[in-house]
Protein backbone atom coordinates (compact mmCIF):
# COMPACT_ATOMS: atom_id res chain seq x y z
CA UNK A 1 0.00 0.00 0.00
CA UNK A 2 1.42 3.27 -0.83
CA UNK A 3 1.89 6.08 2.16
CA UNK A 4 0.38 9.25 1.60
CA UNK A 5 2.76 12.33 1.21
CA UNK A 6 2.53 15.28 3.62
CA UNK A 7 1.13 18.23 1.60
CA UNK A 8 0.86 20.63 5.04
CA UNK A 9 1.89 20.12 8.51
CA UNK A 10 -1.44 22.40 8.90
CA UNK A 11 -5.39 22.00 7.85
CA UNK A 12 -6.60 23.25 4.46
CA UNK A 13 -9.29 25.90 4.72
CA UNK A 14 -11.54 26.29 2.07
CA UNK A 15 -14.93 27.13 1.50
CA UNK A 16 -17.84 24.98 0.25
CA UNK A 17 -21.37 25.02 -1.12
CA UNK A 18 -23.81 22.79 0.20
CA UNK A 19 -25.16 19.83 -1.59
CA UNK A 20 -21.42 20.20 -3.57
CA UNK A 21 -19.51 17.06 -3.49
CA UNK A 22 -15.79 17.61 -3.72
CA UNK A 23 -12.79 15.13 -4.14
CA UNK A 24 -10.38 15.59 -1.45
CA UNK A 25 -6.85 14.22 -2.31
CA UNK A 26 -5.91 11.38 0.15
CA UNK A 27 -2.23 10.70 -1.83
CA UNK A 28 -0.96 14.46 -0.79
CA UNK A 29 0.55 14.18 -4.69
CA UNK A 30 -2.21 16.76 -6.22
CA UNK A 31 -1.14 20.11 -7.24
CA UNK A 32 -4.82 21.60 -6.34
CA UNK A 33 -4.29 20.67 -2.73
CA UNK A 34 -6.78 20.15 -0.93
CA UNK A 35 -8.66 18.78 -3.83
CA UNK A 36 -7.71 16.04 -6.03
CA UNK A 37 -6.20 17.05 -9.78
CA UNK A 38 -5.61 13.10 -10.89
CA UNK A 39 -2.24 12.88 -9.46
CA UNK A 40 -2.76 9.72 -7.33
CA UNK A 41 -2.82 7.29 -10.69
CA UNK A 42 0.60 6.29 -9.66
CA UNK A 43 -0.35 5.29 -6.69
CA UNK A 44 -3.02 3.12 -4.98
CA UNK A 45 -4.44 6.15 -2.90
CA UNK A 46 -7.93 7.67 -3.98
CA UNK A 47 -9.57 10.40 -3.61
CA UNK A 48 -12.10 10.61 -0.88
CA UNK A 49 -15.52 11.98 -1.67
CA UNK A 50 -16.90 14.74 0.75
CA UNK A 51 -20.29 16.20 0.77
CA UNK A 52 -20.73 19.57 2.10
CA UNK A 53 -24.00 19.20 3.86
CA UNK A 54 -23.92 23.46 4.58
CA UNK A 55 -22.12 26.81 2.56
CA UNK A 56 -19.34 27.81 4.84
CA UNK A 57 -15.55 27.23 5.57
CA UNK A 58 -14.16 23.43 6.34
CA UNK A 59 -10.77 22.60 7.44
CA UNK A 60 -9.48 19.66 5.41
CA UNK A 61 -7.16 17.16 6.26
CA UNK A 62 -3.41 18.62 4.86
CA UNK A 63 -1.26 15.80 6.28
CA UNK A 64 -2.98 13.16 5.06
CA UNK A 65 -2.91 11.34 8.61
CA UNK A 66 -6.31 12.42 10.27
CA UNK A 67 -8.66 9.28 11.39
CA UNK A 68 -11.71 11.47 10.66
CA UNK A 69 -10.67 12.19 6.73
CA UNK A 70 -10.81 14.51 4.82
CA UNK A 71 -11.25 16.56 7.83
CA UNK A 72 -8.73 17.69 9.79
CA UNK A 73 -8.72 16.04 13.16
CA UNK A 74 -5.54 17.59 14.49
CA UNK A 75 -2.96 14.58 14.01
CA UNK A 76 -0.70 17.29 12.02
CA UNK A 77 0.30 18.30 15.14
CA UNK A 78 2.09 14.67 15.99
CA UNK A 79 4.15 14.79 12.07
CA UNK A 80 7.76 15.45 13.08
Amino acid sequence: MTKAVVASKSPFSKTVEKDKTYAWCSCGLSQSQPLCDGSHTSTDLRPVMFKATSDGMVNFCGCKQSKKSPLCDGSHADIA
